[in-house]
């Protein structure tokens, strides 16, 4: 099978332990080589890369960080601008601007250790150095799944604002499926060393195209599939008189909270101007 990942897109790896997700991610940088078939970038085979060059140009996050302990943050960051030879002035400009943008003030992080940081911070840290030299792909593996829940939503919200303001092409390695769906763009479901299927978050869990697949994602899951669902898309047109509002990109997961709360409808509104309203017979409706 052919994966043809689009620039600038979000694309998830999801299996169980084991099934090849890391391993598959690592051909992508040639630290593993396929016994056959291609790797690709934007055309160019990574096997005929020289191996050093090519990771300088690719961002790579683990669970354990991999934070040098004797280097500051900033000096953390400027690994690889360094090794290709930014000026000073350019390397620590882009150091501020990325901890400015990880929500870590320069001033208060730029000359501390990592030991004497939080693991949601050196989390933060690390996400920075990986697109410090600006790559046209990361790679995560699992970066998150020592963090506890709680944080993990925190830093998925602030990677996501990240990697879309910089329309960074990412491929992401997770074995949990609400990280999966909250994040992708598109889902690679793996099980033992084979792909089966790759397709939109959505598509995955309201056609999944083996009795493996909806078992993995829950596709009987009904709250699952009113997360990845927007309000805007299942309004009746017409006006409202309901008081209460919600925004059209809202999921219907958090418009059924409401309903359920007391509220009869919803008028749904975009850019301020209301476009329609929504009651528990539209959210039925969808998921039909």
């Amino acid at each position: 099978m052919t994966l043809d990942v689009q620039g600038g897109s979000f694309t998830v790896l999801l299996g169980p332990s084991g099934c090849g997700k890391s391993t598959l991610l690592r051909t992508v940088n040639a630290l593993v080589k396929p016994q056959s078939g291609r790797v690709t970038i934007d055309g160019n085979d990574v096997a005929e890369a020289d191996g050093t060059q090519l990771r300088r140009g690719i961002g790579y996050v683990i669970q354990a960080v991999g934070l040098f302990s004797h280097m500051t943050v900033g000096e953390n960051i400027a690994v690889v601008p360094s090794l290709l030879h930014w000026d000073r002035a350019r390397t620590a400009e882009r150091v501020d601007e990325l901890l400015e943008l990880t929500g870590l003030p320069p001033d208060r992080y730029r000359d501390r250790y990592p030991r004497e940081l939080s693991g949601g911070e050196q989390q933060r840290v690390g996400v920075a150095r990986a697109i410090a030299a600006e790559p046209r792909v990361l790679l995560m593996d699992e970066p998150f799944g020592a963090v506890d829940a709680i944080l993990r939503a925190g830093l998925q919200d602030e990677m996501l604002r990240i990697v879309r303001s910089l329309k960074t092409t990412v491929l992401f390695v997770t074995h949990d499926v609400d990280e999966a769906l909250r994040l992708a763009d598109r889902i690679v479901v793996m099980r033992q060393g084979r792909v089966e299927q790759y397709d939109t978050p959505l598509q995955i869990l309201t056609k999944p195209a083996t009795p493996f697949v909806a078992q993995l994602l829950g596709a009987d899951d009904a709250l699952r599939r009113l997360s990845l669902m927007c309000a805007g898309d299942a309004a009746a047109a017409g006006q409202s008189t309901a008081p209460e509002t919600i925004a059209a990109d809202a999921s219907l997961r958090d418009a059924l909270n409401r309903l359920l709360g007391g509220v009869t409808r919803l008028s749904v509104v975009r850019d301020g101007a209301p476009i329609g309203t929504l009651g528990l017979e539209e959210i039925r409706k969808a998921l039909q």
